[in-house]
């Protein structure tokens, strides 16, 4: 985990709990910031330091320097995800890109002078889901939509669901991972894996393929409601995630349940396919 970061800024983390690290934000010449536990503290040379000022600062070429180890010492193996703006570590961490998008025509060509990496570090947190789970599938599996801004647990959530359904009632559950981060740990006995594939194409190709009972992916565009519905409509349990912050705001209503968090993790609220309180 975090092999990728300079020896300065991963001999900062040796003084950290490592399980309580959700993010990590390396910006060029600005005090190295992380999220522990949910809230962000500033990380000198031995930990967590009072501010600011006593902040490790990287520097431009460990910033490069994290980014060309992430992407395997080769820019170019990963040149289709860098021009999403992400790179996915070795062990499933998420590391963002800020810099300069360079364009040709209207599509994405590549990304120059990376100013900032911000990094997502996956934890299998297992029971996470329990409540979820029981609340939400008291009669049978149903599809289900987490919905949160971003950084609140629903990733670890939905791997938790996917180890409980297969742990729980061996079905077999397929996981669209676009990004390589949701299929970082423990997804149970019977999951298969897609990864770095598309919505569109993982739902498509993999209910050809692998003829899975659930599918499970993160961080549903409006786009991707398409790929879904065509899932439902097939007879597929479908687990996705959102950055939603209301039942109201979800373009398409296609779930049998919608659960809002409020918080790292914690249920704000369970509503039914039409809107009413489950």
């Amino acid at each position: 985990m975090l092999d990728f970061l300079p020896p300065r800024l991963k001999s900062a983390l040796n003084y950290v709990n490592l399980n309580l690290l959700y993010e990590l934000r390396i910006r060029a010449d600005k005090p190295l910031r992380a999220n522990l536990g949910g809230s962000f503290v500033y990380l000198g040379e031995r930990g967590t330091v009072a501010d600011a000022r006593s902040a490790l600062i990287p520097t431009v070429k460990e910033v490069e320097d994290t980014l060309f180890a992430a992407s395997g010492y080769s820019v170019y193996s990963v040149e289709n995800q860098i021009r999403h703006g992400f790179v996915t570590g070795k062990a499933g961490e998420r590391i963002g890109i800020a810099g300069s998008f360079v364009y040709q025509g209207a599509n994405v060509l590549s990304v120059h002078s990376v100013t900032s990496l911000c990094v997502r570090v996956p934890h299998s947190v297992e029971g996470c889901a329990e409540e979820i789970y029981s609340a939400c599938f008291r009669e049978n599996i149903c599809s289900l939509l987490l919905m949160s801004p971003p950084g609140q647990g629903k990733t670890t959530l939905l791997r938790d669901l996917s180890r409980l359904v297969c742990e729980r009632t061996g079905l077999n559950v397929l996981v669209s991972d676009e990004r390589g981060e949701l299929s970082a740990g423990d997804l149970g006995a019977t999951c298969d894996v897609v990864r770095f594939a598309d919505k569109n194409t993982a739902f498509t190709e993999g209910i050809r393929a692998m003829r899975p009972d659930v599918i499970v992916t993160d961080e549903l565009l409006e786009s991707d409601y398409a790929a879904v519905k065509r899932a439902i409509e097939s007879g597929i349990v479908v687990f996705a995630s959102a950055h939603l912050t209301s039942y109201a705001n979800v373009p398409y209503k296609l779930f049998s349940r919608y659960v809002l968090l409020d918080g790292l993790g914690r249920i704000g609220g369970i509503y039914k396919e039409n809107g009413d309180v489950a």
